[in-house]
């Protein structure tokens, strides 16, 4: 018999940064996929909350967490720059527990994130790259309509220090005239 979970999806705030440092350390310990390692965000609480305000009031930044009950069970996020050029491009990351893993939260993640991007007429690109052999999340993300433009050969390091290749991977949004 499959078990409902009641999931609630909103933006980061300050006061989340020590669960969120919990969750992030957990989620670099049990995968390799992510740049991120088992420091996970290696920033003191105090700093982080100062970030998390920081994206909350951005035009181009946002961060969500996926929660059960207290519990944030995976992280959603698009990271823009305030220079002028290149403010319009955002970089997309999502990263979920392994206990979590192939429940559909990714897709429920990523739809959020481009609901949030669609909503904003100061972004046009999204971006992101992801590890070659990191089929799942490929799928994902060309469900959504990412297409590949780039492998990065030797983008990464496995955790034992293979070389790994890294797909660079976008979706433009709002039209663009003439």
């Amino acid at each position: 018999m499959s078990e409902e979970l009641e999931l609630t999806i909103r933006e980061a705030i300050p006061s989340d940064a020590a669960e969120l440092l919990k969750t992030t350390r957990k989620i670099g310990q049990e995968t390799e996929f992510l740049v991120m390692d088992e420091k996970g965000i290696n920033l003191p609480e105090e700093l982080l909350a100062i970030q998390l305000e920081d994206i909350y009031e951005s035009s181009n930044n946002t961060l969500f967490v996926a929660l059960l009950g207290d519990k944030i069970v995976g992280t959603a996020s698009l990271k823009g720059s305030n220079e002028k050029r290149i403010s319009h491009i955002v970089e997309l990351g999502i990263s979920i527990l392994k206990d979590y893993w192939g429940m559909g939260l990714g897709s429920i993640l990523m739809e959020e994130l481009l609901l949030w991007a669609e909503d904003n007429p100061e972004i046009y690109r999204i971006k992101l790259t992801v590890q070659e052999q990191n089929t799942a999340a490929i799928r994902l993300y060309e469900k959504f309509g990412f297409k590949k433009e780039a492998v990065m050969e030797r983008g990464a390091r496995g955790n034992d220090g293979r070389f790994l290749n890294v797909l660079l991977m976008s979706k433009m949004i709002h039209e663009v005239e003439g």
